[in-house]
């Protein structure tokens, strides 16, 4: 976390702190404040010198992380200065051990401002309202407080929520300098109060272009775009270091962004000067950056817009990694890997994000040789780049091709994530094979903490081969470790293997914790029904789904119902669902009717779901197949002659049955 100190404003508003003697300046070291020895060279003295070379070898090792090594340091020798104690207390404070610091802090023989400040600034770096009150406690008994002492104060009440006491803190200020101003800025939009922020911004006196941008980002970050955009528009005109707004400008584009508001965030866009002439461009200029367009490419990239961000990509000058990725990724979500691959052709020096969007684009479309072609040529792989790799052959079920990488994976060295095992688990369950998945399952064990998407593929897996005890030992020991899609995956395992009751008792419990049921719940409940000859329950969990939980039952869920009130004879009601249906009825619904109807010998529905079923599937062998056999049942051997020969007009060949085996355990 950074210092409070300097949390929004950055480091070239730190001269804006205090106009104290260089030798008590604080500066900020990227998390909390340290002290500039270069500052504090001594002119003769041996011991001084001495003392210069301890305090710039503590600091040197603090900033390299040996806090351990500097503390030996530290130790070994008596000759130290205030200096000498300030760097290890700062060094303490960096890594956030308050209580090393703290002791120091007491021992400390004579102390200063920049003491003082260190603490205080640490105990707030660590939130929380213990850490608080030890930070106020300091403040009160500072013998001498500074700019930094109050403004460290009130930056760290207001990121607590405790605006009331940040600003009896402000108005207690004896000088109060533009960062005192941007804190409470800052702290009124942290909580929510934009009002009293705006309020605040107006009543300063002197502002700097890091008031309006914190400002702006506040206002975004709330959710008041154009508030934002009236507070640019009306001060960014009036501020004198004008140049500096770009900063402001590239935030309001990308807040439009981010809430698809484009045609907005263009406006502002094409408000920052672009000069094609490389002579009129400078520093001092407010004009646009790398961050401008790159803000606007990505803009009109989530829209889908790509063709106005190619254009802004061939007009810019100013390319770099981030605008080549970001509109190679804008043509992979198109699926328009022709002009991605051009483009990356074109890219001076691809990064690996560069190669893992370029693997990612072609698993979409299924092109697993292309993907591997990439991911061999990359220079360097990282762990996203297996998982793509991974995920990719599991999404285009290639079972084995994910094995096969998945151990080439283990053999170089590389470490797996829960995104890398989520996967393998899923290849798993594609594959049916429990002897790998609980393997997989013991590498889980090993080297992760199985969080929710964990915990559901080693449901999923276990339920779909078979071991539906294992995968309720899971479902029951992650108590509140479970969303939706856990118990989707507990109730469809029980009602794939035909354990009706249990997938029912599943559900009950799931309602009775108000666990939000979702389409993929009611589809396992309703084939639960059928499976178990519950017509009622069926027709009541069908019912539920408008009347309780405001979900229109979908194809899936008709198909279900007609499964179940079929099996039970009802093939009247059936069909009269049927032709009620919102919405197209499928292949499934018609073959739950046409398999009711041979199992209760009704030829004439048996005809009607079957003719259906051929101008679904007209290649299909399988409903001629069943009309036949059908009528065949019932001895009406005319009509089952009339069925042949349509097959033998339409070209219909009955396609040969096969069974599977497994050759890997023969």
């Amino acid at each position: 976390m950074r210092n409070p100190i300097f949390s929004v404003y950055g480091l070239r508003n730190a001269r804006h702190l205090c106009h104290w003697p260089m030798r008590n300046r604080v500066f900020n070291s990227g998390s909390v404040t340290s002290v500039p020895f270069r500052c504090l060279r001594p002119r003769s003295s041996t011991r001084d010198t001495d003392l210069y070379s301890l305090n710039k070898k503590i600091s040197h090792l603090i900033r390299n992380d040996r806090i351990c090594d500097a503390r030996a340091l530290f130790d070994s020798t008596n000759n130290r200065n205030t200096v000498t104690w300030n760097s290890m207390i700062s060094g303490y404070v960096q890594r956030r051990e308050i209580a090393k610091a703290r002791k120091l802090f007491d021992e400390l023989p004579k102390r200063d401002v920049v003491s003082w400040n260190l603490m205080i600034s640490g105990y707030v770096s660590c939130g929380g309202s213990r850490y608080i009150e030890e930070a106020r406690d300091l403040f009160n008994r500072m013998p001498g407080r500074d700019c930094v002492s109050w403004n460290t104060m009130i930056s760290g009440y207001a990121k607590n929520g405790r605006m009331d006491e940040a600003l009896r803190l402000f108005n207690c200020m004896p000088e109060r300098n533009v960062i005192s101003w941007n804190a409470m800025i800052t702290g009124f939009l942290h909580n929510g109060d934009v009002l009293r922020a705006i309020e605040f911004f107006e009543r300063m006196s002197e502002r700097d272009a890091a008031s309006l941008s914190a400002l702006v980002s506040g206002l975004i970050q709330n959710g008041e775009l154009d508030k934002a955009a009236r507070v640019l528009t009306e001060f960014g005109n009036k501020d004198e270091a004008r140049a500096d707004l770009v900063h402001a400008y590239n935030t309001l584009i990308a807040g439009y962004g981010q809430k698809g508001r484009v045609e907005e965030a263009r406006h502002f866009f094409d408000q920052i000067p672009f000069y094609l002439d490389r002579g009129k461009q400078g520093n001092g200029k407010f004009q646009r950056n790398v961050v401008s367009w790159n803000s606007m490419i990505m803009c009109y990239v989530k829209e889908g817009d790509i063709a106005s961000a190619r254009e802004l990509f061939d007009l810019t000058t100013e390319k770099d990694t981030f605008s080549w990725n970001t509109m190679i990724s804008g043509y992979v979500h198109l699926s328009n890997m022709e002009e991605a691959s051009k483009l990356f052709g074109e890219m001076p020096n691809p990064d690996t994000l560069s190669w893992n969007t370029m693997i990612s684009g072609f698993m979409e479309i299924g092109s697993l040789t292309l993907a591997n072609d990439f991911f061999e040529r990359m220079p360097q792989k990282n762990l996203v780049s297996w998982n793509s790799m991974i995920a990719g052959y599991e999404k285009n079920e290639d079972y084995k091709g994910a094995v096969k990488l998945f151990s080439q994976m283990l053999r170089e060295g590389e470490k797996p994530d829960r995104h890398t095992l989520s996967s393998v688990l899923s290849v798993c369950t594609g594959l049916v094979d429990l002897h790998l998945g609980m393997q997989i399952h013991q590498l889980v064990a090993k080297t992760v903490t199985p969080d929710v998407p964990i915990n559901n593929a080693l449901i999923t897996m276990y339920s779909r081969c078979g071991a539906i005890n294992h995968a309720r030992t899971i479902f029951d020991y992650f108590k509140l470790q479970k969303n939706v899609i856990s118990w989707n995956a507990m109730i469809g395992g029980y009602a794939s293997h035909g354990f009706s009751e249990e997938a029912l008792e599943v559900f009950k419990l799931m309602t009775r914790l108000k666990v939000q049921p979702t389409y993929i719940t009611f589809i396992s409940v309703l084939n639960a029904c059928a499976h178990a000859g519950l017509v009622e329950e069926g027709r009541k969990q069908f019912k539920s789904m408008y009347s309780e939980y405001g979900m229109e039952p979908q194809v899936e869920h008709y198909a279900a119902f007609v499964d179940i009130v079929g099996r039970h004879g009802q093939l009247e009601e059936a069909m009269a669902l049927i032709n009620t249906m919102p919405c197209k009825p499928d292949r499934a619904v018609w073959g739950a009717l046409l398999g009711a109807c041979r199992v209760h010998y009704n030829a004439e529905l048996a005809r009607v779901a079957a003719e259906a079923l051929m101008r679904l599937e007209p290649e299909s062998s399988a409903p001629y197949v069943l009309l036949y056999n059908m009528y065949a049942d019932v001895g009406q051997w005319d009509d089952a002659a009339e069925v042949r020969m349509m097959m033998e007009k339409n070209n219909i060949i009955k396609q040969p049955a096969y069974s599977r085996l497994d050759s890997s355990h023969c």
